[in-house]
């Protein structure tokens, strides 16, 4: 007979203490903006449904009062991002595009829509304008 476990409350970190290749994040964020990158039209897959649908990939300018950051909406994600909507994301992680950090929710993942926080979002700090680079490190 299998035990229940006790579920732990998330703890809700803020959009500046995001660093490159972490995950497992849970936020609460506002949508600034929002802009359709690409539209991919589906030529076959794993089935008829998939097949028929194009895949749909936008970016959006999100973040809290700390700071803000490129978060990379896929598919049925789009749909959520509207300007001036809050959302819990759950289980997001920091993906690398061309040197900088974007913010990202995978299959693993959740998106909710709550209701509207009282906080305006610092977009003068954007974590997606820092550029990083991979250094290998030689120990001796």
């Amino acid at each position: 007979m299998a035990t229940q476990t006790a579920k732990r409350k998330p703890v809700f970190v803020k959009v500046d203490q995001l660093k490159p290749g972490t995950n497992g994040h849970t936020l609460t964020v506002k949508v600034v903006n929002s802009s359709p990158v690409k539209t991919i039209p589906n030529r076959g897959g794993r089935s008829a449904v998939i097949a028929s649908r194009p895949s749909r990939i936008a970016e959006c300018v999100i973040g809290d009062e700390t700071a803000s950051i490129i978060f990379t909406a896929r598919n049925e994600q789009v749909d959520l991002m509207n300007p001036g909507a809050t959302l819990i994301l759950r289980n997001a992680k920091i993906d690398m595009f061309k040197g900088s950090m974007r913010l990202a929710v995978d299959r693993w993942g959740r998106i909710e829509v709550t209701e509207p926080a009282n906080f305006e979002v610092r977009e003068d700090n954007n974590l997606s304008l820092v550029e990083y680079e991979l250094v290998n490190v030689v120990e001796e």
